[in-house]
């Protein structure tokens, strides 16, 4: 704002339009005083902006943990293929092959003993879980996150 100063005698009067010109910068500081001290006082805007700012580190430490899963996954999974010898993969392979085939059995099996209602809704949740696979990767991605920070978080 402006400073007052004692008149001295040797300043000479200020004219009108010199009046006019501090009137209207002490008015323009004072609207901007106003302005900041409303935008301080606006929960609504600051909450949301501070929502806005947890989702997004949210989502970056959501993809930087994902990826460190991701890698450790894909280590360890090498890890125990380089260190299994190879008669017990071939073994492994077989085993789970057979695990397919009698899955694909049950599977025909409960398709031709459930009732049509069930088999139309079943159908129904299908057609959705593989329209929405990203939706539901992402979800589960997170959820895995949260779990590991937790976990994480609890050991000393």
């Amino acid at each position: 704002m402006t400073q007052d100063k004692p008149p001295t005698g040797e300043e000479p009067t200020p004219s009108p339009q010199d009046l006019r010109e501090q009137v209207e910068a002490t008015r323009e500081e004072l609207g901007q005083t106003v302005e900041a001290l409303a935008a301080r006082t606006d929960v609504k805007t600051r909450a949301h902006d501070k929502t806005t700012a947890v989702k997004r580190q949210l989502a970056e430490k959501t993809t930087q943990v994902t990826a460190q899963l991701r890698d450790k996954a894909t280590h360890a999974a090498e890890a125990v293929q380089d260190k299994t010898p190879q008669p017990v993969r071939a073994k492994a392979a077989a085993a789970g092959g057979q695990v397919r085939e009698k899955a694909a059995h049950v599977s025909e099996l409960a398709h031709e003993k459930a009732p049509e209602p069930l088999r139309e809704k079943a159908g129904q949740g299908m057609r959705m879980a593989r329209a929405n696979r990203t939706p539901l990767f992402a979800a589960a991605g997170a959820l895995i996150a949260m779990l590991l920070v937790r976990r994480a978080r609890r050991r000393p």
